[in-house]
């Protein structure tokens, strides 16, 4: 890619700040377009990012929308705002690329609706971020990018992307990039709900026992409602599905004790999900789109997903009182264990 085309991330917020940061210091030429009040201190000040790929601040610039024909667009949206996004965007052309960065498994069905099936990328993003205050985001846990092409075999358009991402984090090239998305959804299932529930961070909620056998349980039905679709899920760097099948097959206690270990192996204890931060800062998660995922799948097959479902509930209430549950208050709650 030459220094000349221009890449525009829609929706900056923790991550699509982070990614479009790193990608202007390594000299792209890229614009962040988010809030008015996050846009208007980096437009001053710069953007700041510290923590993994260390201390540094950036100058990029940046918009409320997007005001220019850029050669790749990087939708950094949550699920709920993707078709909203992609109406303001349809006159674009059908020729650049769009790179999907949302959890879940719909971002990509849903912008095809709108934008047809081109060159849709989905990205599924294993690094974690935390947006700190207007201007400022921590870089918490880096860990590898998937991406694939959505609705056609890669192409060279794909590794194109590939080399553009390797400048944040290692970046691989899925040819079951839904399986992949799967896998994700799975593993959210779980940690995001988790960390949603309580407010604690991943550091302090694998200490507790009682925390963890909910969040087995909820691991256990989510794949067990994907394994009776028949999806066919696919490894993501570091995390074989093979482990999967491990966990499902033990008993709760001894599952726990697994995932106390497999959690405290696997980077940032300061790690907070992209749920939890919605909460803290006041807005609506993408938890239909996470866990609902897996209760929606169970109805349609007739399997019922209490825990997911369950999960979904507490959330949602969550989000209206601001008020998290204690580990013994969750332990009540999923009484049914």
């Amino acid at each position: 890619m030459s220094s000349e085309e221009k890449l525009a991330i829609v929706g900056a917020g923790a991550i699509g700040s982070l990614v479009g940061g790193i990608l202007a210091r390594a000299g792209k030429d890229i614009k962040l377009i988010g809030r008015k009040k996050h846009m208007a201190v980096v437009n001053e000040n710069g953007l700041t990012i510290n923590g993994v790929a260390g201390d540094f601040n950036v100058r990029v610039k940046t918009a409320e929308q997007l005001d220019f024909k850029p050669d790749i667009i990087l939708i950094a949206v949550k699920t709920q705002d993707v078709e909203q996004i992609c109406q303001e965007i349809k006159s674009i052309d059908s020729d650049i690329p769009i790179l999907m960065m949302q959890n879940g498994i719909r971002s990509a069905d849903m912008a095809a609706s709108i934008l047809g099936k081109r060159y849709l990328i989905s990205c599924i993003l294993l690094l974690n971020a935390r947006f700190l205050q207007p201007g400022v985001v921590n870089y918490v846990n880096r860990r590898p990018i998937v991406i694939g092409e959505a609705f056609k075999t890669n192409s060279l358009k794909t590794k194109w992307i590939k080399n553009i991402l390797d400048h944040v984090s290692d970046t691989f090239i899925s040819n079951n990039i839904r399986g992949a998305q799967w896998t994700k959804l799975v593993i959210n299932a779980m940690s995001n709900s988790i960390d949603a529930m309580t407010g604690l961070t991943l550091g302090e909620y694998v200490k507790r026992d009682e925390i963890r056998r909910v969040a087995v349980e909820i691991l256990k039905e989510a794949l067990r409602v994907v394994d009776s679709a028949g999806i066919k899920l696919e490894s993501l760097p570091g995390i074989p599905i093979s482990i999967f099948k491990v966990m499902i097959g033990l008993p709760t206690p001894m599952a726990a004790l697994l995932l106390r270990y497999m959690m405290r192996s696997k980077g940032n204890s300061d790690i907070m999900t992209s749920t939890l931060q919605s909460i803290r800062m006041g807005q609506k998660t993408e938890i239909d789109y996470i866990n609902g995922e897996f209760v929606k799948l169970g109805e349609r097959l007739g399997i019922r997903t209490p825990f997911n479902a369950k999960a979904v509930e507490l959330i949602q209430q969550i989000e209206e009182s601001k008020v998290f549950l204690s580990p013994e208050q969750l332990k009540t709650h999923f009484s049914f264990i």
